[in-house]
């Protein structure tokens, strides 16, 4: 029997060897699925090529598992939302956890017909390990100052409508990171506002590994440099990050490339010995990541969160390693023939 509700939702969730969090992530929703006058319709998994046993996860539960190509979670999503059938497309990750009233704390948003798309926040999976706690207090930092009124939004939590998901084709399919913010911007580029509702949670499995967190920040920076060339005017900051976030990667380019300098200290050649140069810049770079740090420690009142400046000082230059080989990727391919 169709609910009887003023707004429908379908709840689209990609995921690719999940196996680990997925049995969590649909038991989170299913009670709102399955409960009487919910506006929480159905649940569509997007299989996006898993080799362990997510299928078999997926297929044990109430919900609807569709089967995708592996081509990344911008295709994973697109296939979910134009199998969906509401009007209103909810999308979280499947390595997150649904509070009960993640849903009804974003919904009042969507009254609004200005208001194209509403995301929300996170809770922390997994606070016994430090890194995990550092990645989650940052982003929660950042969340505490953005406004109600936002110019980008994250998928790990949000909703779309669905006749915008529609008019925009979906996600752009090439970005297998920020795509998220390209939509966004192009969703914003139809006159709609943006919300954000930092009382809408879903707890995340953050990741636990330095490797992997690395690599997904190096991937990050190789995509962010597509995302600023081909959506100009966004790259001295948006809601979640300034202007001192986006000169970083570059700076710890910049400190990488001074240091041959310092094996050409030739007396009198230089106005300034090249070993302070390089110097400098590493101490500028080191500095930039007191500000944060010192709000995470002041706010939390935990003496470990002091960690968080090393760690974003060597995340700057993974980011700018990713940069890097991001411009040169979209340069080669500027040059090369269609």
């Amino acid at each position: 029997m169709k609910k009887d509700v003023l707004m429908q939702v379908s709840l689209v969730i990609p995921g690719r060897n999940c196996a680990a969090t997925l049995k969590a992530c649909l038991e989170s929703v299913i009670p709102a699925l399955q409960a009487n006058h919910s506006p929480l319709v159905e649940v569509l998994f997007i299989d996006d090529g898993s080799t362990d046993d997510t299928a078999s996860i997926a297929q044990d539960l109430p919900i609807t598992y569709v089967r995708g190509e592996g081509k990344g979670p911008g295709a994973a999503r697109n296939l979910g939302w134009r199998r969906a059938k509401s009007d209103l497309v909810w999308f979280i990750d499947s390595d997150t956890v649904a509070a009960p009233d993640a849903l009804e704390k974003l919904l009042p948003h969507m009254e609004n017909e200005k208001v194209g798309g509403v995301s929300g926040s996170y809770e922390n999976a997994v606070p016994e390990s430090l890194l995990a706690c550092l990645i989650h207090e940052e982003i929660i930092e950042r969340h505490l100052a953005m406004p109600t009124e936002v110019n980008f939004l994250a998928t790990f939590n949000v909703i779309y409508r669905r006749d915008i998901l529609e008019e925009l084709g979906g996600f752009d399919e090439r970005y297998l990171k920020a795509q998220d913010a390209e939509f966004s911007f192009r969703v914003m580029g139809l006159g709609k506002k943006l919300h954000f509702e930092i009382e809408s949670k879903v707890a995340h499995h953050h990741v636990t590994q330095l490797g992997k967190y690395l690599k997904v920040q190096r991937q990050q920076g190789f995509w962010r440099v597509y995302l600023h060339l081909e959506h100009q005017g966004h790259s001295t900051g948006d809601s979640y990050s300034n202007l001192l976030d986006h000169i970083q990667p570059p700076l710890a380019m910049l400190c990488l490339a001074s240091l041959p300098l310092v094996l050409f200290d030739i007396s009198g050649f230089w106005l300034v010995a090249p070993c302070t140069i390089t110097t400098a810049l590493f101490v500028i770079l080191f500095a930039l990541q007191f500000p944060l740090t010192l709000k995470l420690v002041r706010r939390t009142k935990d003496k470990k969160y002091w960690a968080f400046a090393p760690l974003s000082f060597l995340r700057a230059f993974w980011r700018g390693v990713g940069m890097s080989l991001g411009t040169c990727d979209y340069a080669l391919k500027k040059k090369s023939p269609d």
